[in-house]
């Protein structure tokens, strides 16, 4: 069984083809990061435009890599939501109207889930129950996981993501878009104990969390703070960043004792920090697992690959197209199909 998945619910175009015996057989990755540069943001009328124009070649680029021709796909998987509403689309209609003239079944992905499935694409499987922080430019998450589809939130943002706080700063900073890879670049040569930041919501009980406060704080802080030399500004990110990770590691750490669950996986586009990485392998009382880091921002491949369960499960499309711009994690289908988005639904058995 092959499957094609296709990612378009923001920025980034990816294309990738998940193989039941052999994996993830090729991929492609196509950033706007310059066309949004400008801007300081997404702007979603040139995402959808730029989808449309990336799709095609990138999946003749994906088919030529693995040697396979369309003939040779058994499903097709496409983000559905949450996103942008016209990326999301794009995909979508791609995708489903790809799989009706192949007369192969199609699923829509919910884009988490890709995030919170990508560390199954590593040697190194977790097993169930685990606990997910979810952390990304649009969510904040702490999710318990009891098996494929079958998720319980017990902690989210609040107010900002995490990703939206990192580039709200890098905007302060003068770092430009996107903001969490300048800020990891420039906290490298920081002192991160420079200067005291807040600790949002970790006095409190819960696992909530809110980035709001901290974000505010960095504001005052560059206001107050001049002039802002290279290294001044160094030291304020590397102080913001780990601000951040501590935020999330205490968060995640009563978590884990109050379900008693050994197992953590962190997904999403800021799992690729590195000061994450290293302090929550080091400090946590837990298993912890990392997608590869080219898995950890958008990409087709974790869409191929939750694609793939879903359809293996029998789930397929009707014929109509639809989206979910807002999706909760926790409406998807559980493993005995008795929840469903509303447009899922069975196959039934030829």
């Amino acid at each position: 069984m092959s499957t094609l998945g296709i990612e378009t619910s923001c920025d980034d175009c990816g294309v990738a083809i998940y193989d039941a015996t052999r994996g993830i057989v090729a991929e492609a990755l196509a950033s706007q990061t310059e066309i949004h540069q400008p801007f300081g943001g997404v702007v979603p009328e040139l995402a959808s435009r730029d989808h449309i124009r990336k799709l095609a070649p990138l999946l003749q680029r994906v088919l030529d890599d693995a040697d396979m021709t369309l003939e040779h796909l058994t499903g097709i998987a496409y983000t559905a939501g949450p996103g942008l509403p016209g990326a999301l689309m794009v995909g979508a209609a791609f995708g489903r109207s790809l799989a009706q003239a192949l007369d192969i079944p199609s699923i829509g992905v919910h884009h988490m889930e890709g995030h919170l499935l990508a560390p199954f694409l590593s040697d190194e499987r977790p097993q169930f129950p685990f606990l997910a922080l979810l952390v990304s430019g649009g969510h904040t998450q702490i999710v318990r996981v009891q098996a494929i589809g079958d998720y319980k939130i017990l902690g989210d943002t609040l107010d900002d993501a995490v990703g939206e706080a990192f580039d709200k700063v890098a905007r302060m900073l003068g770092l430009g878009f996107p903001g969490g890879s300048a800020i990891s670049k420039l906290a490298i040569s920081g002192n991160a104990k420079a200067f005291k930041l807040p600790r949002p919501m970790t006095d409190r009980p819960g696992l909530d969390l809110s980035f709001s406060g901290l974000k505010t704080a960095v504001r005052n802080l560059v206001a107050d703070t001049s002039p802002i030399n290279d290294q001044t500004a160094a030291d304020i990110a590397a102080s913001f960043e780990q601000a951040i990770v501590d935020t999330l590691r205490i968060k995640v750490s009563r978590a884990l004792r109050e379900t008693r669950i050994q197992e953590l996986i962190v997904a999403g586009g800021v799992s690729a920090n590195h000061r994450l990485r290293q302090q929550f392998q080091l400090q946590l009382d837990a298993k912890v697992h990392f997608p590869a880091p080219h898995l950890c921002t958008d990409n087709g491949a974790m869409i191929a690959f939750a694609g793939h369960h879903r359809l293996q499960q029998g789930f397929t499309e009707p014929l109509a197209i639809t989206t979910r711009p807002r999706w909760p994690l926790e409406e998807l289908a559980d493993q005995s199909g008795s929840a469903h988005t509303g447009v899922l639904h069975r196959s039934q058995p030829h």
